[in-house]
C-alpha cells in the first residue's frame, strides 16, 4: 500500500526460520574426526545418519522406538481368545438348552440331552456336530449364532476393512452373496494380473463395483495387493503362532463359520496373495503373551504390527549391500511411531541429499563413501594437526600460481573433468561454447565446454609411504595416528609441492598401492603377516617410474617381517618367528632401494626387540635413520623427514 514504511533487522524471534535443519561441514568433520581417529569410513558415515545431526534425530533413536513398541505388542494378550471366546459362548448355549430340555418330559428332550452329553471335547468339532441341531432353547440358539457370525465377521473384517463401514458378513443371504461375488471378482483380477495381463480396466471396474470393502483406495493392483498380502499374511502368521490344538480348533471354527464358499474363495485368494508378495513373514510365528484374550481380528492385527515393525527395523539398519534411506517407507514410519518420527526420516534425507548436492559424499554398490571434495577436506584438517606440532618458519612452499596445481604449463589444453584443479582455458572453453551454441551475446556455456591448461608434471620428489595394515596396529591404538600422518602426508605434497609424485603403499600379509579414498576406508588386515618385502618391492617400481627426482622411502611398521613373497608362485609366506628366508628376502629389497640411492628411513612404534633390531640393522645398511617417536608425533616426525629429504635431492 502507498506511504507503508517497512524496517528490516537482524531476527530476533529464536532459531532462524530460514537456517538448514543440520549442519553439513560440521557433519563431514564429524566423520572425518572418526577416520583420523582410526574409524572405519563407511562405519563413520553410517554413523551419522545412526546419531542422526547433532546427536538427535538418528535412525537409533528410531529403531530403539520401534523395538519398544514391538516389545508392547508382544505383550497384548492372549492369541487364543478367538477359541476361548467361542468355547465360553458354546458352554453358555449348552447351559442354556439343557435348563431348556430339564423342564420336558418327553423322549426328544431326553435324546437331545444324550447328544448333548456326547459331544466331542473340541469346540470345534462340538460346533460342526451342532449344526444341524434343532435348538429347543432361542437363548441357546442366539449364543450358538453368535460363534458362527462374530467368528465370520472377525476373519473377513482383518481382511477387508471395509466390512466395518459397508455390509457385515452375518447370517444374512443377500450380504453373503454380495461378499462371495466380491472375492470371486478379486480372485480373478488377481489371477490375471499374475499372468502379468494388462489389468488397469479390469482393476478400475473392480473398484466401481466393490470399492466400499477397501476404503483405503488403493490406485492400482500392486497397492491392492500389498494392502491385502499384509493381512494375509498376519493371518498366517497368527495361524503359526498356535500350539498344534489351538491352531487345529481356530481352523475349524473357521470352516464352519465361513461355510464351504467363502472357504474357498479366501483359500484361493490367500494363494494367489503368496505368489504374489513371497517376501512377505508367511510363515514366522510369534511368542505374543498377556492376560487379556484377543479376538482373531486384534490378534492378527497385532501380529500384523509385529510384521510391519520387523520390516521397519530391518529399513533403518540399513545393515546390507546398497542400503539407502529412500527403503525406509515414511508412511509406515508415521503409521508406527507417529509425525514426528517421519519428521526425523525426512531430515535425514535431506541431510543425505544435501551431503550429496554439495559434493561431500557419492553412493557406490556398498553404500556411501567420501568424494574426493571431502577427502581433500580430510587431508587438509590431519595436516594442520600435524602442523600444529611444528615449529614455526618456511615450510618449502612454492608460488604454483602461474602452473596451476600439477606443473608446467605445457601449451596444450584438455577437457575439465570432475576434481581438476589446473587453471581454465578461457579462449578454448569460449570457443568451444560458441561452435556448440552458435554466436550470440551472451555466450551460454556447458559443462562439456570447459577446458583446462594442460600441464608437464616433473616430480623433484618420489616419495614412497609404506604403511603397515597388520592387526596389531589397530589393536594396539596407532591405526588412527597412521591414517592421519598419511593422509596429511599426501594432502601436503597434492596442495604445496604437486610437482612431487607419492605413493601410499599398505602391508599386511601382502602389499597393495593404496590411493587417498582406499586410504581412508581401508581396514586391517584380519591375516597374520607383516610383509615388508612386498612393500619395498612395490616402492622400487614407484620410485623407477621417476628416475629424475629424489628417492624417498618412508616406512611406518609395528612388527618385524614375518612374511614374503615366494619367488616361485608369488605366494606370501607367514611364519612366526620370522624365518632367515624371510629376512633375507626383505634385506634384498633393501639393497636394491641402496643402490638405486633412496633414502630409506624407518618409523618404528612400539618396543618390540626384534623390530628395533631389525630397524636398527636397515637403517644402519641403507644409511637411512630410525625413529621412534609417540604415537602423538608420528605425523610431525613423518612430515618433517619428508621435507628435509626433499631438500637434499641430487
Amino acid at each position: 500500500m502507498a506511504g507503508n514504511r517497512f524496517r528490516y533487522g537482524q531476527w530476533r524471534g529464536g532459531p532462524d526460520p530460514l537456517a538448514p535443519p543440520y549442519d553439513v561441514r560440521a557433519a563431514v568433520d564429524a566423520v572425518g574426526a572418526e577416520v583420523l581417529a582410526g574409524g572405519s569410513l563407511r562405519e563413520a558415515l553410517r554413523d551419522l545418519l545412526r546419531r542422526g545431526p547433532q546427536g538427535r534425530g538418528g535412525l537409533d533413536d528410531l529403531a530403539a522406538r520401534a523395538r519398544r513398541l514391538r516389545r508392547e505388542a508382544l505383550r497384548r494378550g492372549d492369541l487364543d481368545g478367538a477359541v476361548t471366546r467361542s468355547r465360553a459362548l458354546l458352554d453358555q448355549a449348552l447351559a442354556a438348552e439343557r435348563d431348556e430340555l430339564r423342564g420336558r418330559d418327553d423322549d426328544g428332550a431326553r435324546f437331545a440331552e444324550a447328544v448333548l452329553d456326547n459331544l466331542p471335547r473340541s469346540t470345534a468339532r462340538a460346533v460342526e456336530e451342532l449344526a444341524g441341531y434343532e435348538w429347543a432353547s432361542d437363548e441357546a440358539r442366539r449364543s450358538y449364532q453368535q460363534i458362527l457370525d462374530g467368528l465370520r465377521d472377525d476373519v473377513l473384517g482383518q481382511r477387508f476393512a471395509g466390512l466395518r463401514d459397508a455390509v457385515r458378513a452375518s447370517a444374512d443371504p443377500a450380504a453373503q452373496r454380495r461378499l462371495a461375488e466380491m472375492m470371486r471378482d478379486l480372485n480373478d483380477l488377481l489371477a490375471r494380473h499374475a499372468r502379468a495381463e494388462d489389468t488397469t480396466d479390469a482393476f478400475a471396474e473392480f473398484m466401481r463395483r466393490h470399492g466400499e470393502f477397501f476404503p483405503e483406495q488403493p490406485k492400482d493392483v500392486d497397492e491392492l495387493v500389498d494392502v491385502l498380502a499384509r493381512r494375509a499374511a498376519a493371518g498366517e502368521r497368527l495361524m503359526r503362532s498356535l500350539s498344534d490344538r489351538q491352531r487345529e480348533e481356530l481352523a475349524g471354527l473357521m470352516r464352519q463359520s465361513l461355510g464351504d464358499r467363502l472357504a474357498g474363495e479366501l483359500s484361493a485368494l490367500d494363494a494367489h496373495l503368496r505368489a504374489l508378495r513371497p517376501d512377505l513373514a508367511w510363515g514366522r510365528g510369534e511368542r505374543v503373551r498377556g492376560d487379556r484374550p484377543l479376538g482373531y481380528g486384534e490378534a492378527a492385527g497385532a501380529l500384523g504390527e509385529i510384521a510391519e515393525l520387523d520390516e521397519l527395523l530391518d529399513a533403518l539398519d540399513q545393515d546390507y549391500p546398497g542400503a539407502t534411506l529412500d527403503d525406509v517407507d515414511v508412511d509406515a514410519v508415521a503409521r508406527t511411531l507417529g509425525r514426528d518420527a517421519a519428521d526425523d526420516v525426512r531430515r535425514l534425507r535431506e541431510l543425505e541429499q544435501e551431503l550429496r548436492r554439495q559434493g561431500w559424499v557419492s553412493r557406490d554398490a556398498d553404500g556411501l563413501t567420501l568424494s574426493p571434495k571431502a577427502l581433500r577436506r580430510l587431508g587438509g584438517t590431519a595436516l594442520r594437526r600435524v602442523f600444529a606440532d611444528l615449529t614455526a618458519g618456511p615450510r618449502g612452499q612454492h608460488d604454483l600460481r602461474s602452473a596451476g596445481a600439477a606443473g608446467e604449463v605445457s601449451g596444450g589444453s584438455r577437457p575439465w573433468e570432475y576434481g581438476d584443479e589446473q587453471p581454465l582455458d578461457v579462449v578454448r572453453t569460449l570457443t568451444r561454447a560458441v561452435r556448440r551454441a552458435g554466436p550470440g551475446v551472451p555466450v551460454q556455456l556447458a559443462v562439456e565446454d570447459f577446458e583446462v591448461v594442460e600441464t608437464e608434471r616433473r616430480a623433484s620428489a618420489a616419495v614412497a609411504l609404506c604403511v603397515d595394515l597388520s592387526y596389531s596396529m589397530i589393536s594396539q591404538g596407532r591405526w588412527g595416528p597412521m591414517k592421519q600422518t598419511a593422509l596429511a602426508l599426501a594432502h601436503l605434497m597434492a596442495t604445496r609441492f604437486p610437482q612431487d609424485a607419492l605413493q601410499i603403499i599398505g602391508f599386511g600379509r601382502q602389499a597393495l598401492p593404496l590411493s587417498q579414498h582406499e586410504l581412508a576406508a581401508v581396514e586391517p588386515d584380519m591375516e597374520q603377516g607383516t610383509n615388508l618385502q612386498h612393500a619395498l618391492r612395490l616402492a622400487g617400481r614407484h620410485l623407477r617410474r621417476h628416475p629424475d627426482a629424489e628417492p624417498v622411502v618412508l616406512v611406518v611398521t609395528d612388527g618385524e617381517p614375518t612374511a614374503h613373497l615366494d619367488p616361485d608362485d608369488g605366494e606370501a609366506l607367514f611364519h612366526w618367528p620370522p624365518l632367515p628366508e624371510t629376512i633375507e628376502a626383505t634385506i634384498r629389497e633393501v639393497d636394491r632401494l641402496t643402490r638405486y640411492g633412496a633414502t630409506l628411513n624407518l618409523f618404528m612404534l612400539g618396543e618390540d626387540e626384534g623390530l628395533r633390531r631389525f630397524v636398527d640393522a636397515v637403517a644402519r645398511r641403507s644409511r637411512g635413520r630410525m625413529f621412534t617417536p609417540d604415537l602423538d608425533d608420528l605425523g610431525e616426525y613423518v612430515v618433517s623427514d619428508y621435507l628435509r629429504a626433499r631438500h637434499g635431492r641430487r
